[in-house]
This record gives C-alpha cells, sequence and structure tokens, in this order.
C-alpha cells in the first residue's frame, strides 16, 4: 500500500489505515509506503505505525521528482493559475499540479517502490466498505491483470481541454509502442473524441511493469513536454486512465467490483447479494451502476491497432 501524504493529513490516513487493516489487511501484513515532499514529523510516524502491525516505510521525494517542469516557464504558470482559478477545483492551485505530475510520472520510480511488483494507491480521508478476504495482489498476479480499479467517472472538461489531442498526436508519432489490440474505445467514442471516461486513481492496484514501460514513459514524457499539467491541470486518473486504455487489452484491467470505496466526491457500493453481505453501505451512493461511464466499460471491446490509429486521425479529417 502506498500513500503520498502530508503530516497535515495525519488523522485522514490513519482513519484509511484502520480501515485497510478492518477490511483486508489485518490478514495479509502487507507493508505501507508513505511519501512526502517534505520530512515527516515523529508525530506522524509514531501514530501511523500504531495504527498497524505490518512494516512501514517513509519517504522523501525526490527534489528532481517534485517541482516545475523543464518545458514550461515561471510566468506562463502563474497566469494560467491566475486564469482557471476560478474554473474549477484546484484551478489555482500550484501544488495540486505538482501532485498530479508526480503521481502520473514519478511515483513508481521513487527508490522506496523499487523491489515491488504491484502496488495499492491509498489516499487518506477515504473509506473502505466491504469486507476482503481474498489477496488482490495475488488476483492480479494470477489472472494476468495489470491495472485494477472500483470507481469510473466522467472528468471535467475544463481540466484537460488539450489533453486528448496531444495523445493523438503521441499515437500517430510512436506507433511502434501501441499494442496490437487495445481497449481504446471505452474513453475514445466512435467520432474520435474523449468522452471523458476515468479510472479514478486515488483507488488503483497495478502492475509497476505498465508505469516502467517504455511505452508508459514515452507517453508521459510527450505529455511533460506539452505542458498541461501546469497550463490546463491534467489529473493523473485521466492520464493512467487513458494509458491503460490505449496500451492494454480489456483483459488486462479489471473492476474490482466487490471493493466498495468511497472518496470525497463518488462512492462505489457493490448491489449483488453474494457481495452485498461483506458491505455496509448505501446503494443509492453508488456511481458505477448508474453513470455512463460504468456502463461503457461492460459495453464496448478491444480494437486492433489499426483500428486505434484510425480513431487518433478521425478529428483530423474534420
Amino acid at each position: 500500500m502506498v500513500a503520498l501524504v502530508r503530516n497535515s493529513e495525519l488523522d485522514g490516513i490513519r482513519g484509511t489505515i484502520r480501515q485497510v487493516e478492518d477490511r483486508f489487511n489485518r490478514e495479509f501484513g502487507y507493508p505501507y509506503i508513505f511519501l512526502n515532499d517534505d520530512d515527516f514529523s515523529d508525530e506522524f510516524k509514531d501514530k501511523v505505525q500504531a495504527m498497524t502491525k505490518a512494516k512501514v516505510y517513509f519517504g522523501k521525494l525526490p527534489k528532481e521528482h517534485w517541482g516545475l517542469s523543464p518545458y514550461v516557464t515561471e510566468e506562463k504558470v502563474k497566469a494560467a493559475l491566475e486564469a482557471n482559478k476560478d474554473r474549477y477545483l484546484y484551478g489555482g492551485s500550484y501544488s495540486y499540479r505538482l501532485m498530479c505530475r508526480y503521481q502520473s510520472g514519478f511515483i513508481h520510480k521513487h527508490p522506496l517502490l523499487a523491489g515491488l511488483d504491484y502496488y495499492w494507491r491509498i489516499e487518506p480521508g477515504v473509506d473502505y466498505y466491504c469486507s476482503l478476504p481474498y489477496d488482490p495482489f495475488r488476483y492480479m498476479r494470477d489472472n494476468n491483470l495489470v491495472y485494477g480499479y472500483t470507481i469510473a467517472p466522467p472528468e471535467k472538461e475544463q481540466t484537460v481541454e488539450t489533453l486528448w489531442s496531444t495523445t493523438r498526436k503521441w499515437m500517430l508519432e510512436n506507433p511502434e509502442h501501441l499494442p496490437e489490440k487495445s481497449f481504446i474505445r471505452w474513453p475514445i467514442n466512435e467520432k474520435g473524441e474523449y468522452n471523458m471516461c476515468h479510472f479514478w486513481s486515488n483507488f488503483e492496484i497495478v502492475d509497476l511493469s505498465f508505469y516502467r514501460s517504455a511505452a508508459y514513459e514515452s507517453y508521459f514524457q510527450h505529455l511533460d513536454r506539452a505542458g498541461g499539467f501546469f497550463y490546463e491541470r491534467w489529473g493523473d486518473a485521466p492520464i493512467h486512465s487513458i494509458a491503460a486504455s490505449m496500451l492494454l487489452r480489456k483483459d488486462q484491467i479489471h473492476w474490482f467490483e466487490d471493493i466498495g470505496y468511497h472518496h470525497p466526491g463518488y462512492a462505489h457500493c457493490p448491489n449483488k447479494p453474494e457481495m452485498m453481505r461483506k458491505c455496509i453501505c448505501d446503494k443509492g451512493s453508488d456511481i458505477m451502476y448508474k453513470g455512463m461511464c460504468g456502463r461503457r466499460f461492460g459495453e464496448v471491446g478491444d480494437v486492433s491497432k489499426d483500428q486505434a490509429l484510425e480513431l487518433a486521425r478521425l478529428l483530423d479529417s474534420k
């Protein structure tokens, strides 16, 4: 379990750890890794370690991983923050953009994650509704899964105005990185437009070889050079989601339907009787069964590499 968290979020992360331990990790004892752009306080370390018998590691972010991208200018970033501050949540936040860039391109490079095959991202202030009697890491491995999620809402369009056009350019310039089949039709409609569907990456269980791959690194570097992390507010969630859909097949992506979960804004509450028995949550709060993105995940399938490239070209032909 890995979290990017600050000292000020101590109470929130302690609450998350308690739920993770109660629902799952008390039986499995997986270690926790906590990362911070500053030094963790002794109070934070002591009170976090008191929540679990599992091993706990604390790390500081390398300076070269946390800061302004070398491809943007401070003046333009300040102007963008001012222009967007009232347009959407965190529109004027510089630190939020640093976080999104770090989660998109650097967290898997931290030395504390070097020996991990998979990670489960956790966040402060979230809720886990259901007991989990099996090991999701082993489930991922045994079923050749690469990316696991539990909530898939639509993104705010204003935050990613040029993300898809930038992605299309990367696809057309780097076809050697595209697989023979991919699930790109989930976030991209038949008109070649981004429908804003994304996996909410505040919960994700991922085979880290995916983020370490040459294809993903090439994609991230292309996005970083474009400047959208700072000039817009590209989040790690749509980036991880488009990357997974573009570079993986549908059978490599898994909806953990039985993991009921709430992050402020959206919730998933399983509605199947065999799952509900292990959960305490309000079915009316769920987004996955009634939301467009959840339905679309079940409705569309893979497309060939040629079809994916054709989707990338569609808007250019209009």
